[in-house]
């Protein structure tokens, strides 16, 4: 079987990748360790659970983390494959030494996360944690990695059972936040907690649904050809010719179809404009773009 070599631009992509994977466990980790965890807040997933563990014995939450975490990648690449577990790995190990080092940071001498935002303020914290979390968890998302937890969980019975990733996810979360009640017998940390996991999960999907909203091109011009040459070298996507009549002046007339994510539009602009000033051009948004380089078609 012949193993083929990954061009320059994959990898300029894949490292891309990596590095904004990194930025989004930087955010994640911060969000933890300066506003969530001083003021002893907790929400879903594995680091949920390292936070309750953390808070109940004062074991390190990172190596909480990290140990769920080795175990039930453990499972994932012998069930899912090796191909899931690349970025997820990654980025579990990067999550890991940016919450060991974070708190190193954060805490005090006495090694006692300080309450930066002064005593009474655990809503504020409860919202700026989560929405620095939301935000990288967003951003990891974007790149095709996952910090694993739940997510792991979650796909494992997916395989094997009819029930969406969703569904699992949230039952997770629900029992992960109602067991810190056992931790602190308050059922105002519980509430906290449910009101991060919201806030959470509002900025990641209005991150992610930022990042994959798509548009549609109409362009017509006579250099044609060397527009959809350099749409198709630069932004790699597809275009499509097609053949039409302009009913106006009777000439034949080729249209470019061309579909994008929202934040290339400014770049097509620029190259339609740098080739043929004159082109005529009609911009449009859609719903949803299904197939490869895009979401993939998911009918049950």
């Amino acid at each position: 079987m012949q193993i083929t070599k990954p061009t320059k631009a994959e990898v300029t992509r894949e490292l891309k990748d990596y590095i904004f994977i990194t930025l989004g466990l930087i955010s994640y980790a911060l969000g933890w360790a300066a506003f969530l965890i001083p003021y002893q807040i907790t929400t879903g997933g594995t680091t949920g659970i390292g936070a309750i563990i953390y808070y109940a014995t004062g074991f390190p939450i990172q190596w909480s983390y990290f140990i769920i975490n080795a175990v039930l990648m453990t499972f994932a690449i012998k069930i899912l494959g090796p191909k899931f577990s690349i970025k997820t790995t990654f980025a579990i190990f990067g999550l890991t030494f940016f919450l060991w080092f974070f708190q190193l940071l954060v805490n005090g001498p006495d090694g006692i996360p300080p309450k930066l935002l002064g005593e009474g303020q655990d809503f504020m914290a409860c919202l700026i944690g989560a929405a620095m979390c939301g935000a990288g968890l967003g951003i990891v998302f974007n790149c095709n990695g996952s910090t694993g937890g739940t997510d792991i969980i979650a796909a494992i019975i997916h395989k094997y059972k009819d029930v969406t990733l969703g569904r699992m996810v949230m039952a997770c979360d629900f029992i992960i936040i109602s067991s810190c009640y056992v931790v602190f017998h308050d059922w105002r940390r519980v509430i906290f907690g449910f009101v991060t996991l919201f806030v959470i999960g509002f900025v990641l999907d209005y991150i992610v649904n930022s990042a994959r909203q798509s548009v549609q091109f109409f362009i017509f011009s006579k250099e044609y050809e060397k527009i959809a040459d350099r749409i198709t070298k630069e932004t790699h996507r597809g275009v499509t010719v097609l053949d039409g009549i302009g009913w106006y002046s009777k000439h034949n007339v080729k249209v470019l179809v061309v579909l994008a994510y929202k934040r290339q539009s400014v770049e097509i602009f620029r190259m339609v404009k740098d080739i043929d000033p004159n082109a005529f051009i009609s911009q449009s948004s859609v719903i949803g773009v299904y197939g490869e380089g895009f979401d993939r078609l998911k009918v049950k």
